[in-house]
Order: C-alpha cells, then sequence, then structure tokens
C-alpha cells in the first residue's frame, strides 16, 4: 500500500483502504440509511394521507433527498469523515493532506454517490476504485479526499538474540560513549533479522557494521570471534549498563553519606570522621562553706556538721 505523502514530501502513517473494507462499510451505512428511509417513508404516507398527489410527491422528494443524501453528508462533516459504517470497519475521510474533511468535501463526495453508488448500485463505484492506485471513487477524486484506515496492526517487536555465552561480560570495560544512536538501531535491525538475510549478505553487513562498532569503540573484537557475535556481545552488554542505570537503588539517596553506605564513590561523599569516645558528664559537688571561728552555729550549710575549721569565710 503507497502510504500518504504531503506537499512538504512528508510521509505520513496512513494507509488508503482497498476495496473490500469500503464495501463492508458502505453496506452498513445503506443498511441504516434504507432503515431509516422506509421508517421515515411509512410516517409520512400516514400523515399525507389527505393530501393531494403533487404534495405527496414533493414530500417523498424532499425526504429522499434528506434522508439518503444530506444525511450522510452531515454525518461525515459532523463526525469529521466517520460514517457508521466507516466507524465500525474503522476507516475515515480525511483530504489529500491528511487533514479533516469539511463540508464541502462531504458535499462534493455525496452528490456524487448519488450517480456512482444509488442510480448504477455502485458499480461505477466499485470500478473506480479498482482502477485508482489509492482505491478512489469518483466523489473523492472531485472533492480531493481519501478514505484511510485507522486500525493499522502494530507491528511486532522482534527481540535482539543474545550473544554466545563465552561472550557474556567480554566486553565489560569498552567504551560506548562515542556510539551513535543510528548505528545502534541498524546492528538491532540486523540482529533482529539476520536469520531472514542471504547468508553471503548478511555476513558482509555484519562485517560493515562491527568495522564501524570498532571505529567508534576502539575495542576490536576478540580473536576468532565472527562479526555477529560481536555486534552482539556488544548490544547485550550496553542492554545490561541500561538495565543497572535503569534500575539501580536509589534509597537514601539525598541522605549525607548514602554513597558511602551503598559502597559508592561520588564527589559529594563526606570524608569518615572518627569515632570519639563517649564521656559521661562529670557530677560537681555543691560548693561547702565552712564558718569562720566564732561564728555562731547553725549558719552555713556546714554548720553544727562537725567540720574541721580551715580558716576561710566567704565575704560578707
Amino acid at each position: 500500500m503507497s502510504g500518504l505523502v504531503t506537499g512538504d514530501a512528508v510521509v505520513l502513517g496512513l494507509q488508503p483502504a482497498r476495496l473490500p473494507s469500503r464495501a463492508l462499510a458502505l453496506l452498513i451505512d445503506l443498511v441504516v440509511v434504507w432503515a431509516a428511509y422506509l421508517l421515515i417513508t411509512l410516517g409520512l404516507a400516514v400523515a399525507t394521507a389527505s393530501l393531494d398527489e403533487a404534495a405527496v410527491a414533493a414530500v417523498s422528494i424532499a425526504s429522499f433527498l434528506l434522508v439518503l443524501v444530506g444525511a450522510p453528508i452531515a454525518v461525515e462533516t459532523l463526525s469529521h469523515g466517520r460514517s457508521l459504517g466507516k466507524l465500525a470497519v474503522g476507516l475515515r475521510v480525511v483530504r489529500d493532506d491528511g487533514g479533516p474533511i469539511r463540508f464541502r468535501h462531504a458535499l462534493v463526495r455525496g452528490a456524487m454517490g448519488v450517480v456512482e453508488i444509488l442510480m448504477t448500485f455502485g458499480v461505477v463505484a466499485c470500478v473506480a476504485s479498482l482502477v485508482s492506485e489509492r482505491g478512489r471513487r469518483l466523489g473523492d477524486v472531485f472533492a480531493g479526499t481519501l478514505v484511510v484506515r485507522e486500525r493499522i496492526p502494530a507491528a511486532r517487536v522482534l527481540a535482539v538474540p543474545p550473544p554466545p555465552p563465552w561472550l557474556v561480560g567480554r566486553f565489560a570495560g569498552i567504551d560506548l560513549s562515542a556510539v551513535p544512536e543510528a548505528l545502534w538501531l541498524e546492528i538491532r535491525q540486523y540482529l533482529t533479522r539476520a536469520r531472514e538475510l542471504d547468508p553471503v549478505v548478511g555476513r558482509q553487513l555484519a562485517e560493515r557494521l562491527a568495522d564501524e562498532l570498532v571505529a567508534r569503540t576502539g575495542t576490536p573484537p576478540p580473536a576468532g570471534v565472527p562479526a555477529d557475535a560481536y555486534l552482539a556481545g556488544v548490544v547485550a552488554e550496553r542492554q545490561a549498563r541500561d538495565a543497572r542505570r535503569a534500575f539501580a537503588p536509589g534509597v537514601g539517596a539525598g541522605l549525607p553519606g548514602a554513597d558511602l553506605q551503598r559502597g559508592g564513590v561520588s564527589g559529594s561523599a563526606l570524608p569518615p570522621v572518627a569515632a570519639s569516645p563517649v564521656v559521661a558528664p562529670a557530677v560537681v559537688a555543691p560548693p561547702v562553706v565552712v564558718s569562720p571561728v566564732g561564728s555562731s552555729p547553725g549558719v552555713g550549710p556546714a554548720a553544727g556538721s562537725g567540720a574541721r575549721p580551715t580558716g576561710f569565710a566567704p565575704p560578707a
């Protein structure tokens, strides 16, 4: 399927819808619209039973235009290109540049749909869709629109095959800081698609990628190691480093000395401080005041205690 390219040469991730899905969406829309038209026609027949033939014909034509032509135009305009059938199948009407449609786009598609769908029972629309490269009918060509798929299956993610067991840990000291992401992407794509390539072409591609990786890292593969095994070993080493950085324990990272407790080395870590012995607080005895010689007993805390006089008296 050809992708959708804008005027600025930007490739959009849109895939044009093909005839089977468009036919299924159109069938759902026609069933709903015709069921609604029949119910409205029966109701109008009962309501206009007393009118003349000209009034009944005018009401019938108006109901046909409003239900079978006006209703799809209004639905596509209000839903930005998604009718009930397109919503069920996963389709949408967009402009040629990928933008949402407006009333004029829906009007041209609806007017042309009367001719190529209702009047010819869809034959003209089927032929035009088969001939068109992007599956467009005449209404899309004149309106400048395109029906695209909204539900695109996600691409299956392939895991990179592991290296040989004897290469695990051999590249622990390799410097990977100079390897660009584009080269990593090429290596991953090669490793995931290596089994689908021709052996000769795959070996040449692996040798080219290995030479580029050696030029970036400065570490050649060990003697006797093939290029594909060397690539797998280096990719496994990078994945292991990413996993260690992603799942490294960060508890207590903001506390002083946390790096020392984890055994790490950091410029902000504080040097270890020698433990100082715990000194018990000294018990200070209250001063003992001795009464002077000849003083009256009972004065001072040492009075009458039988303490030997020292001849010292506190100042008056």
